[in-house]
């Protein structure tokens, strides 16, 4: 595209939606400026130095599924897919150390069709695969009472064991939701199954979680900065945005705190949906997209990177503990993940979703926590000395959609000229993930790219 056919774009916003649309319009040939109100970009997806170990592990563990679309096109976009593994399988781990290897396709796949899962036996397997029959059912063919409940209740009116429950289901509702079942709609979880049913029927293969191979500032963040240093794209950091500008209808910048006004032919929103009040006070119909971001409740994530004098003897890159919820439902083997060498110590890295219990306690507290459920499941840790320990505390890792808030996610397009919204708080086929996000950044850029083309031909 010539010079003097160029728009310029802002992008409000360096988290993941705003990196991948700020990506997406340089590939496009628009001329971008990306603000980004702290000193660094990334968001929710960073890594974090730890000085005291001379090490940089991430803000948490973040794996995906094998179906994210536009995912995957960012990584491409960036040029660093090739640092993603899906090896098809996980572990469940049980209290004293057993194990059972869980498959996503095949004959592990038929198994857990039929009910045969972890901690469940006799009479519950085949109470197990009815309910799960009829949960499939009630995904595809959704009754109108669905958003009316939480998941847990759903749950309980198929007849869901409890044993089940604590094999599978309710893990799938804290992974997928990023909540717990007992505050999640029902509808979220239904929602996001048939997304993922529809995505393993597009590809012909099943749905498989992977993970990066390398740290998430290489994966996410180098190959943008490559992307935006190649384009001429202009970051700037410490950028705090007080105001979304529009002028007869259409978007004419934004203005920052310190008072001054960038100007732009089309801008998006990328920024979490608890930054956006005030931001759109002059955009047509902002009370409603304020409404949804009153409605969409924070939930926290606590992780911890576990650096341990010795091995744990983990049978796979990732297990996941029966029973865990609230306290430590998953645990991540760092060394075969990124090929780490243990010569200095053995990183692990823990997960706690929808972690209200623990936001409240100190770090020696979680980490006494963590290491008496991992000498609880792994026999080698019994004697395990914590080198360092490094807790994330994400107090608004992702949002609540609880009963009554279906539909609630505003459309990335709006009532003004120019001006779209990404961010996984939108309205996209996934929620609370980086798929999310891209997907909303995807269609974030698409509006905006309409209006640009509209602008040239007047």
């Amino acid at each position: 595209m010539s010079e003097n056919r160029r728009r310029h774009c802002v992008v409000v916003g360096g988290g993941l939606a705003g990196l991948a649309s700020a990506v997406w319009l340089a590939e496009a040939g628009q001329q971008v400026t990306l603000l980004e109100r702290r000193g660094s970009l990334g968001g929710r997806t960073i890594a974090m130095p730890v000085a005291t170990v001379d090490d940089v592990p991430d803000n948490g563990q973040h794996v995906f599924a094998s179906g994210y679309e536009h995912l995957m096109r960012y990584l491409d976009s960036v040029g660093t897919r090739e640092h993603v593994a899906f090896p098809g399988h996980m572990t469940v781990r049980m209290p004293g150390g057993a194990t059972r290897r869980s498959a996503f396709g095949g004959l592990d796949g038929l198994r857990t069709a039929v009910g045969d899962l972890p901690g469940v036996t006799g009479l519950d397997r085949l109470r197990t695969a009815r309910a799960q029959a009829t949960l499939i059912r009630q995904a595809l063919r959704q009754p109108d009472w669905l958003d009316d409940i939480t998941a847990d209740e759903w749950f309980r009116r198929i007849g869901m064991p409890q044993s089940a429950r604590d094999a599978l289901w309710d893990g799938i509702v804290i992974g997928l939701t990023g909540d717990k079942p007992t505050i999640s709609s029902a509808k979220v979880p239904a929602d996001l199954l048939v997304t993922g049913i529809r995505r393993a029927r597009a590809t012909r293969t099943p749905i498989s979680i992977g993970y990066p191979t390398v740290d998430l500032d290489t994966l996410f963040i180098d190959g943008a900065q490559k992307v935006f240093a190649d384009n001429g794209v202009d970051v700037r950091h410490r950028a705090v945005v007080a105001s979304i500008d529009v002028s007869d209808g259409a978007v004419s910048g934004v203005t920052l705190t310190d008072g001054q006004k960038v100007a732009a032919d089309a801008v998006i929103c990328a920024v979490p949906v608890w930054g956006v009040k005030g931001l759109l006070d002059q955009v047509p119909g902002h009370e409603e997209i304020y409404a949804a971001v009153d409605a969409l409740s924070p939930v926290p994530i606590v992780s911890v990177n576990l650096y341990l004098d010795r091995s744990i003897g983990m049978s796979d890159w990732g297990e996941i503990l029966y029973g865990g919820e609230g306290v430590l439902e998953q645990v991540w083997d760092r060394q075969r993940m990124h090929g780490r060498s243990a010569e200095r110590h053995h990183l692990y890295s823990t997960t706690v979703s929808a972690a209200y219990d623990l936001t409240s306690k100190s770090n020696a507290e979680i980490t006494d926590i963590q290491m008496a459920m991992l000498r609880k499941y792994f026999p080698d840790a019994a004697d395990a000395e914590v080198i360092h320990s490094h807790v994330v505390r994400m107090p608004k890792s992702t949002f609540a959609q609880r009963p009554g808030t279906a539909g609630i996610r505003p459309d990335q397009r709006t009532a003004v000229t120019g001006l779209a919204l990404a961010g996984d708080w939108t309205r996209t086929d996934w929620t609370t993930t980086m798929e999310g996000a891209c997907q909303s950044a995807a269609r974030a850029v698409e509006v905006v790219l309409e209006s640009v083309q509209r602008g040239l031909r007047a």
